[in-house]
Protein backbone atom coordinates (compact mmCIF):
# COMPACT_ATOMS: atom_id res chain seq x y z
CA UNK A 1 0.00 0.00 0.00
CA UNK A 2 1.21 3.15 -0.78
CA UNK A 3 2.32 5.28 1.52
CA UNK A 4 -0.26 8.33 0.81
CA UNK A 5 -2.93 5.97 1.15
CA UNK A 6 -2.22 4.45 4.45
CA UNK A 7 -1.76 8.21 6.15
CA UNK A 8 -5.69 8.93 4.60
CA UNK A 9 -6.65 5.16 5.75
CA UNK A 10 -5.20 5.81 9.46
CA UNK A 11 -6.61 9.71 9.69
CA UNK A 12 -9.83 7.78 8.71
CA UNK A 13 -9.50 5.40 12.03
CA UNK A 14 -8.43 8.77 14.10
CA UNK A 15 -12.02 10.10 13.46
CA UNK A 16 -13.89 7.24 13.35
CA UNK A 17 -12.71 6.53 17.16
CA UNK A 18 -13.19 10.28 17.89
CA UNK A 19 -16.38 11.11 16.48
CA UNK A 20 -18.58 9.83 18.74
CA UNK A 21 -16.79 11.26 22.24
CA UNK A 22 -16.51 14.75 20.47
CA UNK A 23 -20.02 14.91 18.82
CA UNK A 24 -21.23 13.83 22.23
CA UNK A 25 -19.35 16.71 24.11
CA UNK A 26 -20.46 19.18 21.02
CA UNK A 27 -24.46 17.97 21.64
CA UNK A 28 -24.27 18.28 25.67
CA UNK A 29 -22.89 22.06 24.90
CA UNK A 30 -25.95 22.86 23.02
CA UNK A 31 -28.25 21.44 25.55
CA UNK A 32 -26.09 23.19 28.36
CA UNK A 33 -26.90 26.65 26.25
CA UNK A 34 -30.92 25.84 26.16
CA UNK A 35 -31.64 23.68 29.59
CA UNK A 36 -32.70 25.66 32.98
CA UNK A 37 -33.63 22.28 34.92
CA UNK A 38 -30.84 21.91 37.53
CA UNK A 39 -31.30 17.63 37.12
CA UNK A 40 -31.07 17.74 33.84
CA UNK A 41 -27.86 19.89 33.52
CA UNK A 42 -25.76 18.22 35.68
CA UNK A 43 -26.81 14.65 33.91
CA UNK A 44 -24.85 16.81 30.76
CA UNK A 45 -22.47 17.79 32.82
CA UNK A 46 -21.75 14.39 33.75
CA UNK A 47 -21.75 13.45 29.99
CA UNK A 48 -19.22 15.95 29.19
CA UNK A 49 -17.03 15.21 31.38
CA UNK A 50 -17.40 11.41 30.51
CA UNK A 51 -17.26 12.42 26.52
CA UNK A 52 -14.18 14.86 27.48
CA UNK A 53 -12.46 11.72 29.46
CA UNK A 54 -12.94 9.13 26.78
CA UNK A 55 -11.74 11.78 23.89
CA UNK A 56 -8.25 12.49 25.79
CA UNK A 57 -7.88 8.64 27.00
CA UNK A 58 -8.02 7.54 23.42
CA UNK A 59 -5.61 10.73 21.97
CA UNK A 60 -2.86 9.47 24.50
CA UNK A 61 -3.12 5.94 23.62
CA UNK A 62 -3.10 6.70 19.92
CA UNK A 63 -0.26 9.62 20.34
CA UNK A 64 1.90 6.70 21.27
CA UNK A 65 0.43 4.15 19.21
CA UNK A 66 -0.16 6.05 16.12
CA UNK A 67 1.96 9.35 16.32
CA UNK A 68 5.84 9.93 16.29
CA UNK A 69 6.25 10.53 20.13
CA UNK A 70 9.80 11.20 21.23
CA UNK A 71 12.72 11.52 19.02
CA UNK A 72 14.39 9.52 16.30
CA UNK A 73 15.85 6.19 18.07
CA UNK A 74 14.56 7.29 21.43
CA UNK A 75 12.96 5.43 24.00
CA UNK A 76 9.90 5.33 25.62
CA UNK A 77 9.24 3.92 29.64
CA UNK A 78 7.07 1.17 29.27
CA UNK A 79 5.09 2.56 32.42
CA UNK A 80 3.76 5.34 29.40
CA UNK A 81 2.59 2.26 27.46
CA UNK A 82 1.09 0.96 30.64
CA UNK A 83 -0.67 3.69 31.31
CA UNK A 84 -2.00 4.46 27.73
CA UNK A 85 -3.57 1.54 27.75
CA UNK A 86 -4.97 1.62 31.27
CA UNK A 87 -6.68 4.68 29.96
CA UNK A 88 -8.19 3.14 26.61
CA UNK A 89 -10.23 0.26 28.66
CA UNK A 90 -11.35 3.04 31.40
CA UNK A 91 -14.66 2.14 32.04
CA UNK A 92 -15.02 -0.40 29.90
CA UNK A 93 -15.49 -4.32 30.23
CA UNK A 94 -11.88 -4.75 29.27
CA UNK A 95 -9.56 -6.17 32.20
CA UNK A 96 -6.06 -5.12 31.78
CA UNK A 97 -3.07 -6.84 33.25
CA UNK A 98 0.29 -6.09 31.95
CA UNK A 99 3.92 -7.37 33.29
CA UNK A 100 7.09 -6.18 31.59
CA UNK A 101 10.56 -7.51 32.85
CA UNK A 102 11.90 -4.26 31.05
CA UNK A 103 11.72 -0.35 32.13
CA UNK A 104 11.34 1.06 28.86
CA UNK A 105 11.30 0.21 24.89
CA UNK A 106 12.44 1.92 22.11
CA UNK A 107 9.17 4.19 20.45
CA UNK A 108 9.04 1.20 17.64
CA UNK A 109 8.55 -1.25 20.15
CA UNK A 110 5.93 0.60 21.45
CA UNK A 111 4.12 1.31 18.30
CA UNK A 112 4.43 -2.35 17.70
CA UNK A 113 2.99 -3.50 21.49
CA UNK A 114 0.40 -1.04 21.34
CA UNK A 115 -1.14 -1.87 17.78
CA UNK A 116 -0.93 -5.48 19.05
CA UNK A 117 -2.93 -3.92 22.10
CA UNK A 118 -5.52 -2.19 19.95
CA UNK A 119 -5.93 -5.12 17.45
CA UNK A 120 -6.44 -8.16 20.07
CA UNK A 121 -8.67 -5.79 22.10
CA UNK A 122 -11.12 -5.28 19.37
CA UNK A 123 -12.30 -9.41 19.11
CA UNK A 124 -13.52 -8.78 22.41
CA UNK A 125 -17.60 -8.22 21.10
CA UNK A 126 -18.59 -8.05 25.13
CA UNK A 127 -15.38 -7.55 26.95
CA UNK A 128 -12.83 -9.90 28.54
CA UNK A 129 -8.99 -9.99 29.58
CA UNK A 130 -6.01 -8.70 28.08
CA UNK A 131 -2.85 -9.75 29.15
CA UNK A 132 -0.08 -7.92 28.20
CA UNK A 133 3.86 -9.89 28.80
CA UNK A 134 7.00 -7.99 27.95
CA UNK A 135 9.67 -10.32 28.80
CA UNK A 136 13.29 -11.80 27.74
CA UNK A 137 13.98 -14.77 26.20
CA UNK A 138 17.39 -15.14 24.44
CA UNK A 139 18.81 -12.11 24.80
CA UNK A 140 15.52 -10.60 22.75
CA UNK A 141 12.26 -9.01 23.54
CA UNK A 142 9.30 -10.95 23.75
CA UNK A 143 5.96 -9.07 23.63
CA UNK A 144 2.89 -11.19 23.97
CA UNK A 145 -0.72 -10.02 23.95
CA UNK A 146 -3.27 -12.58 25.38
CA UNK A 147 -7.27 -12.68 24.79
CA UNK A 148 -9.77 -14.55 26.52
CA UNK A 149 -13.66 -13.88 26.99
CA UNK A 150 -16.55 -16.01 26.57
CA UNK A 151 -17.07 -14.48 23.07
CA UNK A 152 -14.69 -13.24 20.42
CA UNK A 153 -14.71 -12.61 16.89
CA UNK A 154 -10.95 -12.36 15.18
CA UNK A 155 -11.80 -11.87 11.57
CA UNK A 156 -9.47 -13.77 9.38
CA UNK A 157 -8.27 -10.51 7.37
CA UNK A 158 -7.30 -8.59 10.44
CA UNK A 159 -5.31 -11.49 11.53
CA UNK A 160 -3.74 -11.99 7.84
CA UNK A 161 -2.67 -8.24 7.93
CA UNK A 162 -1.03 -8.15 11.13
CA UNK A 163 0.46 -11.51 10.74
CA UNK A 164 1.63 -9.71 7.65
CA UNK A 165 0.50 -12.24 5.24
CA UNK A 166 -1.47 -9.44 3.08
CA UNK A 167 0.50 -7.11 0.42
CA UNK A 168 -2.07 -4.95 -0.37
CA UNK A 169 -5.48 -4.19 2.60
CA UNK A 170 -9.06 -3.23 2.14
CA UNK A 171 -9.76 0.34 2.44
CA UNK A 172 -11.03 -0.46 5.72
CA UNK A 173 -10.32 2.10 8.23
CA UNK A 174 -10.61 -1.13 11.09
CA UNK A 175 -7.52 -2.92 9.08
CA UNK A 176 -5.51 0.08 9.79
CA UNK A 177 -3.61 -0.47 13.47
CA UNK A 178 -3.27 -4.05 12.27
CA UNK A 179 -1.46 -3.21 9.07
CA UNK A 180 0.90 -0.49 11.18
CA UNK A 181 1.73 -3.40 13.37
CA UNK A 182 2.57 -5.50 10.62
CA UNK A 183 4.98 -2.73 9.13
CA UNK A 184 6.59 -2.01 12.38
CA UNK A 185 7.64 -5.32 12.77
CA UNK A 186 8.96 -6.06 9.70
CA UNK A 187 11.21 -2.84 10.20
CA UNK A 188 12.33 -4.32 13.51
CA UNK A 189 12.99 -7.33 11.30
CA UNK A 190 10.67 -9.72 13.28
CA UNK A 191 6.54 -10.16 12.53
CA UNK A 192 3.79 -10.89 14.62
CA UNK A 193 2.65 -14.31 15.27
CA UNK A 194 -0.82 -15.46 15.68
CA UNK A 195 -1.74 -18.64 18.36
CA UNK A 196 -4.92 -19.82 18.83
CA UNK A 197 -5.55 -21.57 22.35
CA UNK A 198 -9.26 -21.90 21.51
CA UNK A 199 -12.26 -20.38 20.42
CA UNK A 200 -12.47 -18.25 23.75
CA UNK A 201 -8.58 -17.27 23.62
CA UNK A 202 -5.76 -16.58 21.36
CA UNK A 203 -2.16 -14.76 21.58
CA UNK A 204 -0.42 -12.37 19.41
CA UNK A 205 3.38 -12.53 19.89
CA UNK A 206 6.82 -10.75 18.38
CA UNK A 207 10.72 -11.13 19.17
CA UNK A 208 12.67 -8.06 18.66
Amino acid sequence: MKELDFSALLCSRLCHDLISPVGAISNGIEILNDEDDDVMRMEVMKLLELSASQTSNRLKFYRLAFGAAGAIGAVIPIRDAKSASESLFEDTAVNLQWNSEVGELNKNGVKLLLNMVLVASESLIRGGDIIVNVTIIGGQLNLEVSISAQRIIFQDKIRLTICGEVDEIETDPKIAPAYLAASVAKLLNSKVEYTPHNENSFTLSAKI
